[in-house]
């Protein structure tokens, strides 16, 4: 991998074999809610937090390894997508040097540009398979959150967007449900903690109750990139 300034080696102990044969086919952005990227280095570093991932950005553009792509990092914890658990052994994941509260740096995110090109035309991982940790856990999880720039990352061919119809179709929870479980989602839990993740990454800073905007962007999202469509490239 080359590119635009070193990719650090600072390899972490926390990692094994991905299970049952599987390979990435899902990239999940994180956030590090630490005061700064020495500090994130330390934490996923240490085998006694049992905790790691494959890179880590920190907001001066510094892009770190800690675990080979083809070993199973432990970024993930419970949780599934597509109606499919054990992300750690599906995914490849990248933690962003970030708060949790702050704007992401451009140096930050030019850099994560180019490592996500990177990693989907390696593995042929197609746009809907870069999520968020919010995305596939939702009671648990908040980042990358509100602040990131998914749209941004869409335009370039690197996530997923909705392009909906207006006006959008009355407010159903159970549409909205099984829409959201189309996409990926899981719903196990109920809808509150579907809607303020969908919220989260494609309407940021919207609140109140379902309405008609949540419904066009998750009927698209679900009828456009459902998750029975085979996910790698061609």
């Amino acid at each position: 991998m080359s590119g635009p300034g070193a990719v650090i080696s600072r390899p972490s102990p926390n990692f094994g074999d991905r299970r049952d044969g599987l390979r990435p086919e899902l990239v999940v952005l994180h956030y590090t809610a630490m005061p700064d990227a020495e500090a994130a280095l330390e934490r996923l570093c240490a085998p006694e937090h049992e905790v790691s991932a494959h890179y880590l950005i920190a907001r001066d553009d510094r892009l770190f390894r800690l675990v080979d792509e083809d070993k199973r990092a432990w970024h993930a914890g419970a949780g599934e997508w597509g109606g499919r658990g054990d992300v750690n052994s599906r995914s490849i994941g990248i933690e962003l040097d970030n708060c949790g509260h702050s704007p992401f740096s451009e140096p930050q995110m030019a850099r994560l540009e180019w490592l996500l090109s990177d990693i989907l035309a390696r593995w042929r991982i197609s746009p809907e398979g870069v999520i968020a940790h919010s995305d596939f856990a939702p009671t648990r999880k908040t980042d990358p959150g509100p602040r990131f720039d998914w749209r941004r990352l869409a335009v370039q061919g690197l996530a997923v967007w909705p392009e909906p119809a207006a006006p959008g179709p009355d407010p159903d929870d159970a549409a909205f449900l099984a829409a959201a479980r189309a996409f990926g989602y899981p719903t196990g839990d109920g809808f509150a903690p579907v809607l303020t993740a969908f919220r989260a990454r494609f309407r940021p800073g919207a609140c109140g109750p379902l309405d008609g905007s949540d419904m066009a962007m998750i009927e698209d999202l679900a009828r456009r990139f459902p998750v029975d469509r085979p996910a790698a490239r061609a």
